[in-house]
């Protein structure tokens, strides 16, 4: 922009486009179509905060003991929640000891966060995760230092949900990494295995596997020997999800350019050197939205082992919502659990946005 003359004072911007006036008008009229759309989105918020006010906290009965106190009110039961919470959270685990859980999901929770800051980022980082993974084994499964042992049939809530995603997005990842680097692999026998497996697995849906690793994977095992129903639906979630990295990975793969192979061997690395110096960091970081969007609805996807009889948190909802007491507050059970997800998922989603500026060289669009 051309400097000002000697001794022009300097002269504001036109109303229309500075302060409050020039920033509706350049954010939210900028033309009809967005002047109509924000006027029905004022539209929709005016209707629909003061109603939710008015549901959630204003005729909201917080001392209901039944479900016909709760109606008379008409608005949120939170007394449901205040009587179901624990049976939500932790299914059917001995209630005197749902301290344990608790605890278990809090350090698993630490466990993660930690793992998302950079600071955390070496080799300590696993010894951490082995201690974390180890006090949340003895707090769920107990039987030493004087804790009652509870079986894994009995775990519910939270904590079975943190599990299943966790590892899930765990072991999924560097699965469909491999399953990726396979596909793309010159050697033709590897590369049909990992074609076959991620076409025929993206072909199914997830609720197709959970009953295949609840029936049919104990036909297959040698006799006498079984695994547990809740580690059968994880190896179906992890096999899953895995089929569904791999495609993301290979397309970022794709995305670079030749010369980043080219270079690589022009100085000499190996196939695997290359990949973990050169290749993969920038193909990992094309392809963070999409694998984000992948481990959010993972999350998620973990509420169909409902149909396999596993106690997460959809599960403790149902239960809950069963009680004759308090039939027909289904609303309040499950909107409770959306907002456990919400939390959750939404967590995840500004975390990537973060770390994408983090990783951010120069390059913004």
């Amino acid at each position: 922009m051309d400097k000002a003359l000697p001794g022009t004072p300097d002269r504001l911007p036109p109303r229309a486009t500075g302060g409050i006036v020039g920033w509706l008008r350049t954010r939210l009229f900028s033309s009809p179509l967005n002047a109509v759309l924000t006027i029905l989105a004022m539209w929709f918020l005016l209707m629909a905060i003061p109603a939710l006010i008015d549901y959630l906290f204003v005729k909201p009965n917080f001392s209901a003991t039944t479900a016909a106190q709760c109606r008379e009110t008409g608005g949120y039961c939170w007394a449901f929640v205040r009587e179901k919470h624990r049976l939500i959270l932790f299914g059917i685990y001995p209630y005197a000891e749902q301290w344990r859980p608790l605890l278990a999901s809090v350090i698993l929770v630490a466990a993660v966060i930690c793992s998302c800051i950079r600071w955390f980022w070496k080799p300590f980082l696993g010894v951490l995760w082995l201690v974390a993974l180890a006090a949340f084994g003895i707090l769920m499964w107990g039987g030493v230092f004087g804790l009652t042992y509870v079986e894994n049939s009995r775990w519910g809530g939270l904590p079975v949900t943190l599990i299943l995603s966790t590892f899930g997005i765990a072991l999924a990842f560097p699965f469909g990494l491999l399953l990726a680097l396979g596909r793309r692999s010159d050697m033709p026998g590897v590369k049909a295995v990992c074609v076959v497996y991620i076409e025929l697995i993206r072909g199914v849906p997830l609720v197709s596997l959970l009953f295949m690793s609840s029936v049919m994977l104990p036909l297959f095992l040698p006799e006498g020997f079984s695994i547990d129903k809740l580690l059968r639906a994880q190896i179906a979630i992890i096999l899953f999800a895995a089929a569904y990295v791999a495609e993301t990975v290979r397309g970022g793969l794709q995305a670079m350019p030749k010369g980043q192979y080219e270079g690589a061997q022009s100085i000499g690395l190996s196939y695997w050197q290359s990949m973990r110096k050169i290749i993969l960091p920038q193909a990992l970081k094309i392809v963070i939205p999409p694998l984000v969007g992948i481990f959010i609805s993972l999350f998620k996807d973990t509420s169909l082992v409902v149909i396999i009889g596993i106690f997460d948190l959809t599960q403790a909802a149902k239960a809950a919502v069963s009680d004759a007491l308090w039939r027909g507050y289904s609303t309040e059970a499950y909107l409770f659990i959306s907002v456990i997800y919400f939390i959750f998922c939404f967590s995840i989603s500004r975390y990537s946005l973060s770390l994408e500026r983090q990783l951010d060289q120069g390059q913004k669009r």
